[in-house]
């Protein structure tokens, strides 16, 4: 568990550009009548907030100095109106764009979980899953203020701007000129900053990426690391990437806050000029009432553009998780449906590999111009050293990757030709590490064919021998399995997948390595099952334990990505070569044990 591994920032594959933005604005499309009204709604608001200043104005210039208390009465009347009015839309945009933003945030990471069900296994064999977890939590939670917010908050500040430049261009051209001094240097401050924010937050994402990384393999492997006594190790490393996260964030917020400090420096010496020149004029048509409004003006134009600046970092920060979530959603699957893919007829099990070389990794061959043919109902076990190319073998008719040159076919159809889902909902895989998700036993059994009954969930479990186990527990078939079926043993979590993949009834059957935890005496049950299950259907099977394939119709030994020999058992041994040598040295073992 090398330290390096997870201290290795992510490189992006491509750099940020608009197009970004404009692929999330069809997340917002089904939206825009919503958008819209809220919208509308917040421009009228924002117009009737800004009426006040104004009536101030009115009240110190000509209800006051005439001591009308009726205009006075008016002017507070409207006033309040205006603010409560405001109050009351302020609350409408919250409420509808937060149920916006929310909606987008559920279709965005909607996609981006089926998109990742469709990668293949290559994708997730070169990546530390935890990277990938933060992608789908972390950074598209990270735009939920964005979308929430962002979007109506800058259309509705920049209509602020205009409406209160109308108002002081209405008031004193004078004075509105001096304010609008700042603007240039406050444009300087933004484009000077805004690619040193994007690389810090770029920063944060790498550093939150690779702890999330580590937390996530940890916690995996926590009993390996007890049983290694690695926890001081693993608490230093964890540390370290702990420590780095805090002070990228803390270098990121230093970068982040630059902008809001110079708004606020550039407002207060606004205002303290139109101070000193507003009085410096009051001879020449500036008044009191001017001066008060003027400022109340002035306060208010920076207040936008303070929000905009914040909107403008919530943008960098956005972007930088937009980077990461549709660089994920560009990752083209290899292993994919051809266009014009047609449907896998009714698999009857005939399979043929011809002339097929396959490698993991390019220059690596793994399988060298295998070829042979298996008839409907055959049970072909494949046997020989590890690594040398059996379960690449299946993987490769499963279609989890696709092969370098040559066919595979399944009925004489090329199954590169057809659509995956026809194809894999009639093969059952049942893999060594046989997973167990969340949920209940019958759940778990039942994920092989979602509308089996009870009474069907039960009849597949008493096939394999797993319905002994099941009914001794507290809940019997509705006892809550932890996290990966951690409170089984390896033996009892494989007689649940022999289960579910019997429900499955699948027209090909693979089993790789599918007895290795077994106890003997549960085997020698289990193979009384195991017939059953692999009656009337094509079957590959995958074992060490030579015992569990001896009534196979063919035995096949790979070595070296190659069909060495094929036969029956009795064939096999009578030929006395790698099978035999293979077959006498593991019951020579056995005898001894």
């Amino acid at each position: 568990m090398s330290r390096n591994k997870f201290d290795m920032d992510e490189e992006m594959e491509s750099s940020f550009n608009v197009g970004y933005l404009k692929r999330t604005s069809r997340y917002l499309k089904p939206y825009k009548k919503q958008l819209f009204r809220t919208m509308a709604i917040m421009l009228v608001a924002s117009a009737a907030s800004l009426v006040g200043p104004y009536l101030i104005k009115d009240a110190l210039d000509k209800e006051i100095p005439s001591k009308n208390l009726q205009g006075l009465i008016i002017i507070s009347i409207i006033f309040l109106l205006t603010q409560l009015f405001n109050c009351i839309c302020i609350r409408y945009k919250i409420m509808s764009m937060s149920e916006v933003g929310q909606s987008v945030i559920l279709n965005i990471r909607k996609d981006l979980f089926e998109h990742l069900q469709k990668l293949p296994f290559s994708y997730y064999d070169s990546r530390p899953h935890g990277k990938i977890l933060v992608r789908v939590v972390n950074y598209i939670n990270g735009l939920s203020d964005l979308l929430s917010n962002g979007i109506i908050n800058t259309i509705t500040d920049l209509f602020t701007l205009f409406v209160i430049l109308g108002f002081m261009f209405a008031i004193d051209v004078r004075l509105t000129l001096v304010s609008l001094l700042g603007l240039p240097l406050l444009l300087i401050a933004i484009f000077s900053i805004k690619t040193a924010q994007r690389k810090a937050w770029r920063a944060v994402n790498n550093k939150l990426s690779n702890l999330n990384a580590y937390v996530h393999e940890s916690i995996s492997g926590v009993k390996v690391t007890q049983s290694f006594a690695r926890e001081a190790v693993n608490q230093e490393i964890f540390e370290d990437l702990n420590e780095k996260y805090r002070t990228t964030w803390m270098k990121c917020m230093r970068v982040q806050f630059l902008m809001s400090p110079f708004v606020d420096n550039i407002s207060v010496i606004i205002v303290s000029a139109i101070y000193v020149l507003g009085m410096a004029w009051m001879n020449t048509g500036i008044t009191v009432g001017v001066l008060v409004a003027f400022i109340g003006y002035v306060g208010r134009f920076w207040a936008p553009i303070a929000n905009l600046a914040n909107t403008f970092n919530s943008v960098v920060n956005g972007m930088s998780y937009l980077e990461r979530i549709f660089e994920t959603m560009d990752v083209e699957p290899n292993v994919k449906d051809i266009k014009g893919a047609v449907e896998m007829p009714e698999i009857q099990g005939m399979v043929e590999f011809d002339h097929v070389n396959f490698s993991y990794e390019e220059g690596q061959k793994i399988l060298d111009d295998v070829s042979f043919r298996v008839p409907k109902g055959s049970t072909i076990a494949l046997v020989g050293p590890t690594g040398a190319g059996k379960t690449t073998i299946i993987n490769l008719l499963s279609r989890f990757y696709n092969v370098d040159s040559g066919t595979v076919l399944i009925d004489s159809v090329d199954i590169s030709k057809v659509s995956l889902h026809s194809l894999r909902s009639q093969m059952g895989v049942m893999l060594q590490d046989s997973f167990i998700f969340s949920g209940t036993i019958m759940d778990n059994i039942r994920y092989g064919r979602l509308d089996a009954t009870d009474e069907e969930v039960i009849a597949a479990a008493k096939i394999v021998r797993a319905h002994d186990f099941i009914k001794n527990l507290e809940d019997g078939y509705y006892t809550t399995v932890n996290e990966r079926g951690s409170r089984f043993s390896a033996g009892q979590r494989q007689l649940i997948a022999f289960a579910r993949a019997l429900l499955a009834d699948p027209a090909i059957l693979i089993l790789d390595e599918a007895t290795s935890s077994i106890d003997t005496n549960t085997e020698m049950l289990l193979q009384q099952g195991l017939q059953e299950l692999l009656k009337g259907r094509t079957s590959f099977i995958i074992a060490h334990r030579l015992s569990t394939i001896r009534n196979s119709s063919r035995i096949m030994f790979i070595d070296g990505g190659r069909i060495v020999e094929a036969g029956t058992h009795d064939e096999l041994m009578r030929l006395k070569g790698k099978y035999y040598e293979l077959y006498c040295s593991q019951f020579k073992f056995l005898d001894a044990v």
